[in-house]
Order: C-alpha cells, then sequence, then structure tokens
C-alpha cells in the first residue's frame, strides 16, 4: 500500500490510553489492546478509507 498520504491531520486530546484515528469522522484504526497499531497499519487503513 502507500507509504506516504496527502492529507491534513488533526490531534485532538482524547482520555488517557485512547488512541483512535477518523477519517471524515468514521474510526479506520483503534487502540484496541496494549499495544499501539504501527505507522504502515495506520497509513494502511487512512488509505483504504480515502480509496473507498
Amino acid at each position: 500500500m502507500k507509504d506516504e498520504l496527502d492529507v491534513v491531520a488533526e490531534l485532538k486530546t482524547g482520555p488517557s490510553g485512547s488512541y483512535e484515528v477518523a477519517v471524515n469522522g468514521k474510526v479506520v484504526v483503534r487502540k484496541d489492546s496494549l499495544a499501539f497499531p504501527t505507522d504502515q497499519e495506520v497509513v494502511d487503513a487512512v488509505a483504504r478509507a480515502l480509496d473507498g
């Protein structure tokens, strides 16, 4: 998939330990275990959301 995306990102403060990435208001990546998603997992999820 893509390594870089031409997007504008905004960081918002949330509850401690939370991690979500949303595209147009739809969550595409969420921290659902002790580990954070990798950079590539985030890029791939955003790319899929933008392509779909």
